[in-house]
């Protein structure tokens, strides 16, 4: 699903890159703590938080070697570790804050993979996820799936996976055992050139998205790329999206 470092990077990085600087703005990332990146693909949280820190302090972790040796091309000096959320090979209460972007609803185990990054965070430290809005169309990806789904309205896309409706990272923040929990929306606008500027990286075949086009015929993906069309422009255009996001204690 998530291969590639730099077919990632064109498809979801020009979202996250931007959305990394207010979810670490929400989460209160700050000079000198010690933090987690979990799930941290090709680096573009891992990127801000080295901004805000330095490497010595950012250590990043991730299921796919791809993304873990792309990060050390790209951020020497960082600890990146091939590891999922839900098996953090580390100690216990050695970072202060924890964070995991766009990773939750992907986690094999979202309770026990928050659990990890609470039990990793020092007692009274930070843990913060987010998750794009997909039950309401708030995802950059929104008019892909309502394009889908006016195709076929047996499509889920992905809005019924974990965390991405309102409330429920709260609810699995809580299962996991954190405390004074908050929970917000955050957001984000993104310009593009063309249509065919949004459209190109879903043809990579990266995430739910870019799998699900690639299992159409051929002419039934020319069908789809149409119906999106009509959905945002042709010329210059800003998608606003939005992500559902929560922090607690440690």
């Amino acid at each position: 699903m998530f291969d590639s470092a730099d077919s990632y990077d064109r498809f979801m990085g020009r979202y996250s890159r931007p959305l990394a600087v207010v979810f670490a703005d929400f989460a209160g990332v700050g000079p000198g703590q010690a933090v987690l990146d979990v799930g941290c693909g090709p680096g573009a949280l891992t990127a801000e938080l080295i901004g805000r820190g330095g490497p010595p302090v950012v250590t990043a972790v991730d299921p796919a070697a791809a993304f873990i040796e792309a990060l050390r091309r790209r951020h020497r000096g960082v600890d990146a570790r091939v590891a999922a959320a839900e098996d953090l090979p580390f100690p216990d209460d050695g970072f202060d804050v924890a964070l995991a972007q766009l990773v939750v609803h992907f986690m094999a185990d979202p309770i026990r993979g928050l659990d990890e990054m609470r039990r990793v965070t020092r007692p009274g430290g930070t843990v913060a996820a987010c998750v794009w809005d997909f039950s309401s169309h708030g995802s950059p990806l929104a008019p892909f799936w309502s394009a889908a789904r006016d195709l076929d309205p047996e499509v889920e896309g992905e809005s019924q996976l974990a965390g991405v409706r309102q409330g429920h990272l709260g609810e699995l923040f809580s299962s996991a055992g954190l405390g004074e929990i908050e929970e917000g929306l955050i957001s984000i606008r993104v310009a593009h050139t063309s249509f065919d500027d949004w459209w190109e990286p879903f043809t990579f075949g990266v995430g739910p998205a870019g799998q699900y086009l690639a299992s159409l015929e051929p002419e039934r993906r020319i069908e789809l790329r149409e119906r999106a069309r009509g959905l945002v422009d042709d010329g210059p255009f800003a998608l606003d999206a939005r992500a559902w996001a929560a922090r607690g204690r440690a």
